[in-house]
């Protein structure tokens, strides 16, 4: 006998229940991740690079888009944005900058050889990954110059890495590259596809999907801000004043690499709020007086960097300042050096003619520096005056709206990084690393164990009750039963 009309409906009740139980947490579990922040370090080749730079070539190369350099050859490539699933694994992650090589100089000034590399895009999926990038190439024949948006550059050995269920960041690192045909098309004939690259280390934030933006909290100048009468804000609007601007300048790229390189062997260190953006320090909270017509600046900023290493290296800068006259401009410093400080130093000079105001900020963006007598001095004569320093970018927001040029976002350090197995065959199930707020299960696994063991009370429930439903009433034989017979 069927079971009764009313064990069905307790059934259907039950199932639609752990549906209604399960399916928001399934929901919730499936949702891809916005990648917010992060970097990707890569050298591309290694011989690459010293072929260009090397007596054959005699060329250099330069980088752009607020790209830098780690250790003795790699480009770091910043502010990571895309998506991820912590479902299937897969990662679509852009990264800025980009890196540009010139040799082969020819007697007009062109280049023979002529190839930038930018914005690379990292994209896995089903275990496979390829590294994409935008590429300008001039051809080693024809002198041809192709551009091209997003080739498929080069592809990743991910090596039995399971992409699945890292939190944030997603850490990746020492991921074999190889060459593909369109990037060996791209790479202007230099190599044949299939020619190993270097490997690919990458690290990347990832936030949960946001509908609505989060409400920042006020900083305090805003809270002393709301404080002032409107009265005085329009005196010091009429002064000039204003309370926000930020100044950034990497110092010196060749002097980050050797203090961090295997001669200087050491570091450097922030302090009070400035910034690293990876090719640049930003010392923020600037205040000061701007006139634009008269097109003169006095600002003072916040933060140091203090580079320490090998023999005795120990050079602070802190109190940085900035004045621009006439169309020049010069940021100075207070230098400690060897345990003493000098206050007030002038580092470098550089033109700032293009400091005009424009939407409520006046922007002097990647101005060309140069060492001073004093900054020569203050580096222990490392370098001579006129030295070609970084450039500078100074950014004065003249108006109470206007926001301040983004930072270089390389995202958190990675505490770890899953890497590839070493040797073929081993496949190990190595998540991505990720800092998690908390150990064991997620929330999502705890709801999916919990529906299974629902699941299976209400298998057994169901076919308890269709056994007791279908059980014969007294006295009477089931049919088939031996006893029937």
């Amino acid at each position: 006998m069927p079971p009764s009309r009313s064990v069905r409906v307790l059934v259907i009740a039950l199932l639609a229940g752990l549906l209604g139980a399960l399916l928001p947490a399934v929901t919730a579990h499936a949702a891809s991740r916005t990648v917010q922040g992060g970097r990707l370090d890569w050298s591309i080749k290694s011989s690459f690079q010293s072929y260009v730079t090397g007596p054959i070539a005699q060329g250099s190369w330069s980088l752009t888009g607020g790209a830098a350099t780690v250790g003795g050859s790699q480009f770091r490539f910043h502010s990571a944005t895309g998506s991820y699933d912590p479902d299937t694994g897969a990662l679509n992650s852009g990264f800025s900058g980009g890196v540009h090589f010139s040799g082969h100089q020819k007697a007009d000034g062109g280049s023979e050889l002529d190839l930038t590399i930018s914005r690379p895009t990292v994209r896995i999926s089903g275990g496979r990954g390829t590294l994409h990038a935008d590429m300008v190439s001039k051809e080693r024949e024809t002198g041809r110059v192709s551009r091209r948006s997003q080739v498929p550059l080069a592809s990743l050995g991910l090596g039995g890495i399971d992409m699945k269920g890292g939190s944030t960041p997603v850490a990746l690192t020492g991921v074999p590259a190889t060459l593909t045909e369109l990037g060996a098309s791209a790479f202007a004939g230099y190599y044949t596809a299939g020619t190993p690259l270097d490997p690919v280390s990458l690290s990347v934030d990832t936030t949960g999907a946001v509908t609505e933006p989060k409400p920042s909290a006020p900083d305090e100048r805003r809270g002393e801000g709301k404080k002032e009468s409107e009265e005085a804000r329009e005196a010091g609007k009429k002064a000039g004043r204003f309370e926000d601007a930020a100044v950034d300048w990497g110092v010196r790229r060749t002097f980050r690499e050797y203090v961090t390189g295997s001669i200087g062997q050491g570091a450097w260190t922030l302090a009070g709020g400035a910034q690293d953006g990876g090719a640049l320090f930003r010392f923020p909270r600037g205040k000061g007086t701007y006139d634009a017509e008269k097109r003169t600046l006095d600002a003072d900023f916040s933060g140091s960097v203090r580079f320490t290493g090998a023999q005795g290296l120990d050079l602070k800068f802190a109190g940085v300042t900035v004045t621009v006259a006439r169309g020049e401009g010069s940021l100075s410093a207070d230098v400690t050096r060897e345990g003493a400080t000098r206050e007030d130093v002038p580092l470098i000079t550089f033109p700032a003619k293009t400091l005009v105001p424009r939407g409520g900020l006046a922007v002097l963006t990647e101005a060309p520096a140069t060492l001073t007598a004093e900054g020569a001095e203050a580096f222990g004569s490392l370098y001579r005056a006129g030295t070609a320093m970084d450039p500078v970018s100074l950014a004065v927001a003249v108006d109470d709206k206007a926001r301040l040029p983004a930072l270089p976002d390389l995202g958190s350090e990675p505490a770890a990084a899953a890497e590839p197995t070493p040797e073929a065959g081993e496949q190990p199930s190595a998540a991505p690393a990720a800092s998690s707020s908390g150990s064991g299960p997620s929330a999502g696994g705890y709801l999916a164990g919990g529906g299974v063991l629902l699941l299976l009370a209400v298998t057994a429930g169901f076919f308890a009750l269709r056994r007791r439903s279908a059980r014969p009433a007294t006295g009477a034989a089931a049919p088939g039963s031996p006893e029937a017979s």
